[in-house]
């Protein structure tokens, strides 16, 4: 998942933004509104976790901006302002669920896990992937080949997840660098070879049948 989160807080920022990378999500992170906001209409985001107070532009108007221009990306606010009537104007004003400082990380996590899976059963009918006897719910966030839960990491749950949308075709490490990484240029590094070979212990080791195949120099199919 890609979370924007705008928040001029330094230390509310490293906190968020550690936590939700050691859940294996990617995370920009702005500290100025105005920023924040461009960052927002200029790229696609799962979830946005908006500060209310924040220098330039206030967390409010980038809500009612973004609502206004139509987008509907759910929206997280984060405010140290917790009485009744600041948080629903924040609802009203475009805001999705409202979390009032100081917070617990448990708790922000599971609003924002909660959010993506609204967006998701709401936009994305998809909930389901099969190829062969593996079975994925992405709402539940559950693996299973035949009978047998796998446990994946949620790294490993994001390449399964983008393989499995792919099945039968060939995956490059450019494709899942993008779209799993996010990153936009080759790190020269062997985290793919380490992911896919978890992977594919995981998914494959013990059964009769493997399902993820390399492709020599051309990447990966699973199916």
């Amino acid at each position: 998942m890609r979370v924007l989160l705008i928040e001029d807080d330094p230390e509310v920022a490293a906190f968020v933004a550690k936590g939700l990378k050691e859940s294996g999500h990617t995370v920009d992170h702005s500290g100025d509104g105005k920023d924040g906001l461009f960052l927002a209409t200029t790229e696609s985001y799962d979830v946005l976790i908006v500060d209310r107070m924040l220098p330039s532009v206030d967390g409010l108007v980038i809500v009612k901006t973004l609502r206004g221009a139509g987008d509907t990306t759910p929206i997280l606010i984060l405010s140290a302002l917790g009485e009744v009537n600041d948080r629903v104007k924040g609802l009203r004003a475009g805001g999705d669920d409202y979390l009032v400082k100081p917070f617990a990380f448990s708790e922000l996590s599971a609003r924002v896990d909660g959010l993506a899976r609204r967006r998701q059963s709401s936009n994305d009918p998809e909930t389901r992937l099969e190829v062969g006897d593996l079975v994925m719910d992405r709402l539940a966030r559950d693996v299973r080949r035949g009978d047998t839960l796998i446990d994946l990491k949620p790294r490993e749950f994001r390449l399964l997840e983008y393989l499995m949308r792919h099945a039968g075709q060939v995956v490059t490490r450019t494709m899942l660098l993008e779209h799993v990484w996010d990153y936009h240029f080759d790190p020269q590094t062997n985290v793919i070879d380490v992911h896919i070979s978890r992977l594919r212990g995981k998914i494959d080791k013990g059964f009769e049948t493997p399902l993820l195949t390399t492709v020599r120099g051309a990447g990966y199919r699973l199916g």
